[in-house]
């Protein structure tokens, strides 16, 4: 068992089955998924459609291993170009709808398990503050604290950045309870090994302190290509070669 050629052998045989059973976990999700059939009773979750395209992406073309995986809300979403503002790095885009952190969590085994990945980079927390204003920091805080455990466990030593809540000028009436959730998620991540806190709140503020006008899109929620500048700036620092 010491010979290195049988070693070597051995281990390429592994790499071999590990693909296979990857590819045949995505025809299997992807049909399980699909037939579930919905009814006035039994509505689907949302965004199904969405991730139910990425499966069936994924069971046609094999999932890159070992790679840097985003997944999030909007505004990872309509990053659409993502891979132009990070050359040299693959970068695979799960973001999906206007999704919030229970979303992430219900669909993790399908948007990020498969992939292995060497970093995973989260935004996502904006929507579930939006929804209502019950929802509480402590309550985002607590949903990603859920999210955060789900993937350690999965992946013991994976790289895991949160990528902050941004100022959207339509969103100000909330700003208190996004940086006081920012705050948590910081704090909590400083005590972690192998995660990374990603501040794009800050630079994307004006000398009033008010967000910048110019890089948000008409519904001043969603960015256009000078507050991704921004993302980019900020991002790049923190990504795995």
């Amino acid at each position: 068992m010491n010979h290195p050629i049988l070693k070597m052998h051995l281990a390429g045989i592994h790499q071999l089955l590990k693909r296979v059973l990857l590819t045949c976990f995505s025809f299997m999700s992807f049909a399980a998924y699909s037939q579930q059939p919905s009814s006035i009773d039994r509505p689907l979750p949302p965004f199904y459609d969405e991730v139910m395209a990425f499966v069936k992406q994924d069971s046609l073309h094999k999932p890159s291993l070992n790679k840097i995986l985003f997944i999030g809300s909007s505004s990872f979403t309509m990053w659409k170009d993502v891979a132009d503002y990070f050359p040299g790095h693959t970068i695979i885009n799960r973001g999906f709808g206007g999704s919030s952190l229970p979303d992430l969590m219900r669909y993790q085994e399908l948007i990020v398990y498969p992939y292995e990945p060497k970093q995973i980079l989260i935004y996502c927390g904006e929507n579930d503050l939006a929804a209502s204003d019950t929802v509480s920091a402590d309550m985002v805080y607590n949903r990603f604290l859920q999210l955060f455990a789900d993937l350690r466990n999965r992946f013991p030593d994976v790289n895991i950045s949160f990528v902050s809540m941004k100022p959207s000028p339509s969103r100000m009436h909330m700003q208190q309870r996004l940086i006081a959730a920012n705050k948590s998620i910081r704090d909590f991540l400083a005590t972690k090994k192998n995660t990374a806190y990603i501040d794009v709140y800050t630079p994307m503020l004006g000398a009033d302190g008010q967000p910048l006008p110019d890089i948000f899109l008409g519904d001043k929620l969603h960015m256009n290509a000078k507050g991704y500048a921004i993302w980019q700036k900020q991002i790049k620092p923190y990504l795995m070669k």
